[in-house]
């Protein structure tokens, strides 16, 4: 069996692992047994109510939000041919945020069901709108590096509302606003997980298609276009799928940082090569991976003592050492050549 082969089987069984017991991890202590029993509960009982209403939603949120992010995360970086690119270089997370920033403003920190909605609709319509600008740049602009300048610059500007609408805002808002900016993957409930599964399984679907083109992409925008690769049509599909991963996980999630920067980085030293055939699955997997061990980490009552630590907390820690051996080890790594 080749190495990616093997990689990828070995992730699937760190993910068939971690999510039973994400099942067992969490303020309340289940035995194996009260949580098999729960899933055939139907008379509202409070292990049922814990684990189908609960922990299995966020356990099945982190695993699609964090393969969105990462899958994300390799788009961006392979279409700016650099290692450091990621959902929140771009500004689409800042633009996210600023929806929901303007949201809070107007609900006054108040948030029932309706305003929860608010919220996610909030962070949709404001990545989509980065997201727009980006592609109305890209049409104009041909040079990678300089869009990237233009999508970091973006993100300064989102950064630069927030603190306007934060000081015009009540106490009660810009606390929801700041509990919101922690990221958590319990944002999505049970009846809302078809939605959220199929807004992110379907733009994974499409970037399968492109395969190829990623690999082509590898060796240059001359390289790509000699071998029949329309490089500005390609920009502008893998920002849009970036943009439509990132905006979907963080109107949901909160804008959760690293995991995309770090995810295609693990996958790529664990599979020892960059060919996208067997690189998006790994980085979807390591993504997933990562983000099922943060929520369980999250809710541990270990560390956590019955509270929840916010997932932003958690992911620097994992993040920041992969990011600096990368820094340092680039050379030997030879991403993208």
């Amino acid at each position: 069996m080749k190495r990616p082969a093997i990689v990828i089987t070995g992730l699937l069984a760190i993910i068939a692992a971690a999510l039973p017991l994400g099942l067992l991890v969490g303020g309340v202590d289940l035995s194996a047994a009260e949580i098999f029993e729960a899933f055939g509960d139907t008379d509202d009982s409070i292990a049922h109510f814990i684990v189908i209403e609960n922990r299995l939603p966020a356990l099945l949120c982190a695993t699609l939000a964090g393969a969105s992010l990462a899958l994300a995360g390799l788009l961006m970086q392979t279409c700016f041919n650099n290692p450091l690119a990621g959902p929140s270089i771009m500004g689409i997370s800042g633009g996210a945020s600023v929806g929901v920033a303007l949201v809070m403003m107007m609900l006054g920190g108040t948030i029932g069901t309706l305003g929860r909605l608010a919220i996610v609709g909030g962070a949709f319509i404001g990545a989509l709108g980065i997201l727009g600008v980006l592609l109305l740049f890209s049409l104009v602009v041909k040079s990678n590096d300089v869009l990237l300048i233009v999508g970091i610059l973006l993100g300064y500007a989102a950064s630069s509302v927030i603190s306007l609408l934060n000081f015009f805002s009540t106490d009660s808002s810009v606390h929801s606003f700041v509990l919101w900016g922690l990221g958590t993957f319990t944002g999505v409930s049970l009846s809302e997980l078809p939605l959220f599964a199929a807004l992110c399984v379907v733009p994974v679907a499409i970037s399968m298609l492109y395969t190829k083109s990623l690999n082509a992409m590898l060796f240059g925008e001359r390289f790509a276009e000699n071998v029949g690769v329309d490089t500005r049509k390609m920009r502008t599909a893998l920002l849009l799928l970036s943009g439509i991963f990132t905006a979907v996980a963080t109107a949901w999630c909160g804008p959760i940082g690293f995991i995309g920067l770090v995810a295609p980085h693990i996958a790529r030293m664990l599979i020892a090569s960059s060919n996208h055939r067997t690189l998006l699955p790994a980085t979807m997997l390591c993504g997933a991976a990562m983000a099922i061990l943060c929520q369980i980490i999250s809710v541990s009552p270990a560390l956590s003592d019955g509270a929840t630590i916010p997932v932003n907390a958690i992911t620097p820690v994992i993040g920041v050492p992969v990011i600096i051996y990368v820094l340092l080890n680039r050379r030997k790594l030879l991403y993208f050549n």
